[in-house]
């Protein structure tokens, strides 16, 4: 008795050892299915001056212009990456899951200041920092925002920042000013939200550049 009672055990443990090496192989080769993680595409939108602007040739420059330094944009705390930015209640900042930006708004925003700069005329050159080259004038721009609001329909994008010009190599403050502009997004996304950031931003950077023109010029009287 003892003997076949041993010999049950035996064939219950092998029979385990069978089972469990059966359910490996069948993991392996694929029989359970394993939860996969999905993810949506990740979507990317670049802000950009429009056509007719791109292809405008910047005018001579006037005698005895002077060279302007365009310093990096600096972005409001919240908005420093390139994560799509909105708001749908006031002082909450939430952010796209799968839509961003190329890179950080502040950060494409300096090329694009750049060209809008050069079609002014104003200046006999228009450089981008960092350079070594040391400008008559250097222009700042901080607290940079880029946000769509859902505050109401149909949602606006806020692009806002605030610019300082400054003569070089005194350091004297030449003018200081905040452009801010909104735009109606054409659909309730993050995909209307970056036509209508390219909209506004277009308008701001042709008001900022006739800024900076004007105080350079010292006309009209009172522009900065």
């Amino acid at each position: 008795m003892a003997g076949t009672g041993m010999k049950g055990w035996r064939a219950s443990r092998l029979a385990a050892r069978m089972l469990a090496a059966g359910g490996l192989c069948c993991v392996l080769a694929g029989c359970f299915s394993v939860p996969r993680e999905t993810r949506e595409t990740v979507r990317t939108f670049v802000l950009t001056l429009d056509a007719q602007s791109n292809g405008a040739d910047a005018p001579p420059a006037k005698p005895g212009a002077g060279l302007l330094v365009v310093n990096v944009p600096q972005a409001q705390p919240g908005f420093e990456s390139p994560n799509m930015a909105y708001v749908q209640r006031p002082y909450e900042i939430g952010y796209y899951a799968a839509h961003q930006w190329a890179e950080a708004p502040s950060r494409m925003l300096q090329p694009l200041l750049v060209r809008t700069l050069e079609r002014t005329g104003v200046w006999r050159a228009v450089m981008a920092m960092p350079t070594s080259v040391r400008g008559d004038v250097r222009l700042d721009l901080d607290q940079v925002v880029l946000v769509q609001e859902f505050l109401q329909r149909p949602s606006r994008v806020l692009v806002s920042l605030r610019a300082q010009l400054i003569a070089m190599p005194s350091y004297q403050v030449v003018g200081i000013r905040r452009f801010e502009m909104s735009e109606p997004a054409p659909t309730d996304d993050a995909y209307g939200g970056a036509v209508a950031a390219n909209r506004a931003l277009q308008i701001l950077l042709k008001d900022l550049g006739d800024w900076a023109a004007g105080c350079v010029n010292a006309r009209p009287a009172g522009a900065c």
